[in-house]
């Protein structure tokens, strides 16, 4: 299923989890300090929640960190990017990438007036605390991502080591350093 992400900074991510709980009425599909995202079915919608509240300053002002469509798949990524720099739009494309608690291969472009916008699947879950740090995007340089790796940040593809529990439904991926020069 696809669908519509929404990333917005917020002051303080507890009241936040909270109001959006109360909103859509579901809790937090993944919670981590200073983090929080939702998986919505009605509307379809990936609400992240970054705790910035040096972006966000008061109001609404600084509320959104970024934009984005989940797909289900790395192929409908690449078809995506295919699609985009056919229509002239500048990508940038991030595979294997630690960012918001996950392994994701995405592609990245930027609406007119600088608004990041992103394609993306998700690979994999993070370890909590293994990830890089949550960055903003500032205007302009071309598309440029959400998180520390991307775009503008030669951090190359992250390094996975999983690890896998056979009596347990789920698979813990710990995210390390690229090796120096590679991306």
């Amino acid at each position: 299923m696809a669908r519509v992400q929404l990333a917005l900074n917020v002051s303080d991510v507890d009241a936040a989890v909270e109001f959006y709980s109360k909103l859509f009425g579901v809790g937090p599909a993944k919670r981590r300090p200073g983090y929080a995202n939702f998986a919505v079915d009605v509307p379809p919608l990936k609400l992240v929640l970054i705790e910035n509240p040096d972006a966000r300053g008061s109001g609404v002002a600084g509320a959104l960190n970024h934009l984005g469509v989940e797909v289900e798949t790395t192929d409908e990524v690449t078809a995506a990017t295919t699609r985009l720099a056919g229509a002239g739009l500048e990508t940038a494309v991030e595979e294997n990438t630690a960012c918001c608690y996950a392994v994701q291969d995405k592609v990245w472009v930027d609406d007119p007036d600088g608004a990041p916008w992103e394609v993306y699947t998700v690979l994999s879950d993070v370890v909590d605390g293994s990830v890089p740090t949550l960055r903003m995007v500032g205007p302009g340089g071309g598309p440029g991502s959400a998180c520390a790796c991307g775009p503008g940040v030669d951090c190359g593809p992250a390094t996975v080591d999983t690890v896998a529990d056979t009596t347990a439904d789920t698979v813990e991926v710990a995210i390390g350093p690229a090796p120096a020069g590679v991306r």
